[in-house]
């Protein structure tokens, strides 16, 4: 089938109008975030040299600070859009878990957080140096946490915290980085609550063929092309590839990002919604960028917007936090600010 035929046979959407007012519902919304919480740690210094020892530069720390990251990232950005929050997961009793825990409470999202002797915190540490008149640059990642599978009775422990945290949600939105939080009993309960009709859209980096029979599912071009076995070279590769994604998901509806080119939402029914990438500006750092898209689209959709609606206000919200530098958030009157002045 020819490109425009393909096209044409999924009825494509590009002209829909932003929901504007939307945002406003979102602060009666709650949304339950089910995932790994990391801990983004920063450490900022200045470099001038070479050390004498090996070819490395010398770096003279200058500060430090931790952010919420992965799960951690999404449960921030739905609470600074202005939704309710509870936040599931696993915090070992260690620095960076009590840092977590510190952060939780001033930005005030609940958690339900499993502990216990032996389980470590998921930790990300950044090492961002720079001459004295120049703009820092990252260095070195180095990634802390759980080696092992989790214990048996913290995994039973997570799907009980779910289950009953998920009585007062208006939405479940999981975040997978693959530390092991969501493991089969885990998702048991989540396709649960989506058979029963509570909205659970998944973003997963490395397992989303695991997160089969849920509402919607959120993978970037890299991750379609992998579920669906095939490149994605033009939108009659785009097409295919979607349409493959969803039948294996068996989810009602795949959202793709897209980089410079935007978004596209494949719904159950055969539709597709190309969505363009919103301003003109390039992107200043991309992390943490699928974490506000997911935060925005599972608000939106407890608020009671289309899933073509959520997904151009994920779109908007996606592309003013890749204006920010490091792991970040997108408030809600950002969002209006934008809105508006997009009309």
């Amino acid at each position: 089938m020819g490109q425009t035929a393909a096209m044409a046979a999924v009825s494509p959407v590009r002209s829909s109008p932003l929901p504007s007012r939307l945002p406003l519902a979102f602060a009666r919304r709650r949304v339950l975030l089910v995932g790994d919480l990391v801990a983004d740690h920063y450490i900022y210094g200045q470099t001038d040299r070479v050390s004498r020892e090996a070819p490395v530069l010398i770096v003279r720390y200058e500060s430090a600070e931790v952010k919420l990251g992965g799960g951690a990232n999404v449960a921030a950005n739905v609470r600074a859009l202005s939704g309710q929050v509870t936040a599931v997961g696993v915090l070992g009793a260690d620095e960076m878990g009590g840092e977590l825990r510190r952060l939780f409470s001033e930005s005030g999202v609940r958690l339900h957080a499993v502990g216990g002797r032996g389980l470590a915190t998921e930790t990300k540490t950044r090492i961002l140096a720079g001459g004295v008149s120049t703009t820092r640059q990252q260095m070195l990642r180095l990634d802390r946490g759980q080696h092992a599978a989790l214990p048996p009775r913290v995994r039973k422990a997570l799907a009980k915290h779910v289950a009953e945290a998920a009585r007062d949600a208006d939405a479940v939105v999981v975040s997978d980085y693959g530390a092991g939080v969501l493991g089969d009993e885990v998702r048991e309960v989540l396709r649960k609550l989506a058979a029963d009709g509570l909205p659970v859209c998944v973003d997963s980096r490395y397992a989303l063929p695991s997160f089969s029979g849920l509402t919607v599912c959120k993978p970037n071009e890299p991750e379609l092309e992998a579920l669906s076995g095939r490149s994605v070279r033009s939108e009659e590769d785009l097409l295919a590839a979607g349409r493959e994604a969803l039948r294996r998901l068996d989810c009602r509806a795949l959202l793709v990002t897209r980089g410079r080119h935007g978004m596209a939402l494949f719904d159950a029914e055969g539709g597709v919604d190309f969505i363009p990438v919103h301003g003109a500006k390039a992107a200043v750092d991309v992390t943490g960028a699928g974490d506000t898209v997911i935060a925005t689209f599972a608000l939106s959709v407890a608020a009671g917007a289309s899933f073509g609606e959520a997904a151009r206000l994920a779109n908007v919200a996606g592309s003013m936090v890749v204006q920010k530098p490091g792991t970040a958030t997108v408030s809600r009157d950002e969002l209006l600010a934008e809105l508006r002045s997009s009309r």
